[in-house]
């Protein structure tokens, strides 16, 4: 189920990327071209080389969940309760960790090594990515 609502980023010059490539169905995640790590939430400068040869790439999508919460009361109007709030570390770079809400999936069933992968919900000029879980998505 949609929310009525959702509470949207104030895009910067270096997020915007990340949050506009699910239009194209991608998640834009920062890469170094001179080392290769990739990082995120993105900047200007590499912080393993300090290169400043560094962009937006497109990422599998794919990864596990590392941490959650379950939010149980009602913060957002239009947000009903209860929904889980997750860190989601990237199949690519395992430090790389992205925060947004599992859905499709009861929040009981939410656990630390679930697979994941993301989709795209627009809301005005913003692509959120959320994630859900893998067909058979276990670890």
């Amino acid at each position: 189920m949609r929310p009525e609502r959702r509470l949207l980023p104030d895009p910067t010059p270096e997020s915007s990327a990340f949050w506009t490539g699910g239009r194209e169905g991608h998640l834009l995640i920062y890469r170094c071209r001179a080392c290769g790590r990739w990082f995120h939430p993105p900047a200007p400068v590499c912080f393993r080389c300090r290169s400043l040869d560094v962009g937006p790439e497109p990422a599998s999508g794919r990864g596990r969940v590392a941490a959650f919460t379950i939010n149980r009361q009602p913060w957002i109007p239009g947000y009903p309760p209860p929904y889980t709030v997750a860190m989601v570390e990237l199949a690519e770079e395992p430090d790389v960790r992205v925060v947004s809400n599992v859905v499709d999936l009861p929040v009981e069933d939410v656990r630390v090594g679930l697979e994941v992968e993301v989709f795209f919900e627009e809301w005005q000029d913003v692509w959120l990515p959320l994630f859900r879980p893998l067909s058979g998505g276990t670890s």
